[in-house]
């Protein structure tokens, strides 16, 4: 024999070698491309209904507070009433057996709202007072993640 050695496989048994470690890395690749997917939807995924907080369902019951006079931080005066919408389980006292929530936080919030504002943002920015008075309410009259009021409307707004 020449230089070769006999052990040594002939050139077409090592490309054959060759393409079969390429064909097994390449089905563990995708095992394990798969196995991570599988892993992720199992663990992260789950079913769109477990993640997505449920809307509260209005029981069509008001709940209106008294109109109230603020002054406001740049002089002159603010007459709001506020009307809260129930939720059912606000409306059936969230679960504390009374006839529905007390509009004294509500009232609190709104007396503490707004006469930290000014005249003008009371006439030029209503909705956004609005919307930052709303988000406030829910807050404090949402208890164990169940909201019992779930939006609130003027029932009066006067300023001087």
């Amino acid at each position: 024999m020449s230089k070769q050695d006999k052990n040594a496989p002939a050139e077409g048994e090592e490309t054959e070698a060759k393409s079969g470690k390429k064909k097994l890395l390449l089905v563990l690749a995708v095992a394990v491309l798969a196995g991570a997917g599988a892993a992720y939807f199992f663990l992260f995924a789950g079913s769109g209904k477990a993640e997505a907080e449920e809307e509260p369902v209005s029981s069509g019951t008001f709940l209106a507070l008294d109109p109230v006079a603020v002054n406001l931080a740049g002089g002159g005066y603010l007459k709001i009433g506020v009307a809260l919408e129930l939720t059912e389980d606000g409306a059936a006292g969230g679960g504390h057996g009374g006839g529905g929530p007390d509009g004294s936080k509500a009232m609190d919030l709104i007396i503490s709202t707004f006469s930290q504002a000014d005249p003008r943002d009371v006439t030029g920015a209503r909705e956004a007072l609005k919307e930052s008075l709303q988000a406030k309410i829910i807050e404090a009259y949402t208890d164990h993640d169940v909201k019992a009021v779930m939006g609130i409307y003027y029932t009066e707004y006067v300023t001087q």
